[in-house]
């Protein structure tokens, strides 16, 4: 790494590139992608590409890289993203998962189709960064240009505004409508993608998913507001997870004719999600990131990820309904536009399936919300939290987390989903 960067806010595995990613296999890649052979690697330094809690089941560096070939001298930054090579908890996580299969044929077949479709309707939106170079072996590599150097950013210093989770779903819409369209024009395009994450092979072996609903249950009967709720979570905590899989397969195994059923994202949280201003008052763009498990399933499994995960705390209070019907509108608008044949999907619709996956958004409450939580308020590693189970204890009983459950409880008792 050049300079004297704090490495604690960095992944200990992404200080240090493995021997591989090196002069000469940077060379060979710049040589392919430009169709002009590089003569000399001058300069070649490798750093983290990403912050810690950005991302946890990935490998990513930057690379910096000074060049020479015929035409003479460049200069480019490289995102280069990898699996995990050395033995620990995330290769364990990960392991025997298509997720880099994934992503691969995400990059290289799937999202270019669903932008060919867009530009057949006169729609420029872009949906993915450019991937440069990809490979399965011998070694799970991807490599992208550079969005920083583009003027992209993650947003961490800051919450999100309104406009700009407005912006995400504006282009979460258009991913969703292209897929709708694929899927009745070429039905077997989408098919091989049925992996979500809970189709990961260990992910019920994780602490974290067998305490979250434990921990829950026990937050619900220390505060006098929430103690009214504890009955009915304490009912389904044993088998809480059989409930939640058994309510995921039911929706993984939908008829395939479903105006509902699009490829989702799978991890639409605001790490995911670069942004990118032509000036600090005017916004030009965002970017969707990470495809590892984007997979055919109801598009409201996308939606309520993206309500707990993307969205601020503040909007899910005040703008939830909001956001959603705005996302309808642009979802409905681009089905016509790009000619759509199939069976139109419609707002009562959409918001009728909301109501049949309550399983999963008490997962996404009690487990996920309050990792997010200490993420934004910077209290704990993201590594540390999945692993440390007194860490993710502690989660439970943020003051923000706290507060948030109060109001989310309450509307999901209004909504009649907290019965047996």
């Amino acid at each position: 790494m050049s300079g004297n960067p704090d490495v604690t806010q960095f992944n200990d595995d992404e200080l240090v590139p493995p021997h591989w990613l090196n002069s000469e296999f940077i060379a060979s890649v710049l040589g392919h992608h430009e169709k002009e052979p590089v003569v000399k690697v001058i300069d070649l330094t490798f750093g983290p590409a990403s912050a810690k809690g950005d991302h946890y089941a990935s490998i990513m560096f930057r690379a910096k890289v000074k060049y020479t070939n015929k035409k003479g001298e460049f200069a480019k930054s490289l995102i280069i993203k990898t699996m995990p090579e050395a033995e620990g908890h995330k290769k364990e996580m990960i392991g025997g998962s298509p997720i880099f299969e994934t992503e691969v044929a995400m990059y290289s077949k799937v999202l270019p189709e669903f932008e060919r479709i867009l530009r057949q309707a006169g729609d420029s939106t872009k949906l993915f960064t450019n991937c440069i170079y990809h490979s399965l072996e011998p070694h799970q590599v991807l490599i992208f240009e550079d969005l920083v150097e583009m003027g992209y950013f993650v947003l961490r210093d800051r919450d999100a505004t309104l406009d700009e989770i407005h912006r995400v779903y504006f282009k979460l819409a258009k991913w969703h409508a292209a897929s709708l369209k694929v899927q009745n024009e070429q039905p077997d395009f989408l098919e091989p993608y049925t992996h979500g994450l809970f189709e990961m092979p260990h992910v019920f072996n994780e602490p974290f998913m067998k305490t979250g609903m434990e921990f829950f249950v026990d937050l619900l009967g220390k505060e006098p507001e929430l103690m009214k709720y504890k009955p009915y979570f304490e009912s389904i905590k044993e088998d809480f997870l059989d409930r939640l899989m058994a309510e995921w397969k039911v929706s993984r195994n939908n008829p395939k004719a479903d105006p509902y059923r699009v490829l989702c994202h799978g991890d639409l949280h605001l790490r995911n999600i670069m942004f990118k201003y032509k000036d600090p008052g005017s916004f030009e763009d965002c970017m969707l990131l990470d495809f590892q498990i984007s997979n055919l399933f109801p598009l409201t499994f996308d939606l309520a990820y993206s309500i707990y995960m993307l969205m601020e705390p503040d909007h899910r209070w005040k703008h939830y309904d909001d956001i959603i019907d705005y996302y309808f509108f642009v979802l409905e608008d681009v089905l016509k536009k790009i000619g759509y044949k199939g069976k139109m999907p419609t707002q009562s619709g959409l918001w009728k399936r909301f109501n049949q996956h309550k399983y999963y958004e008490f997962f996404l409450i009690s487990t996920f919300l309050p990792l997010m939580w200490a993420l934004k308020d910077k209290l704990f590693d993201f590594g540390d939290l999945l692993q440390n189970e007194e860490k993710r204890r502690k989660c439970s009983y943020s003051e923000g987390y706290i507060k948030e459950v109060k109001i989310l409880l309450a509307r999901l008792d209004r909504f009649g989903k907290l019965k047996a």
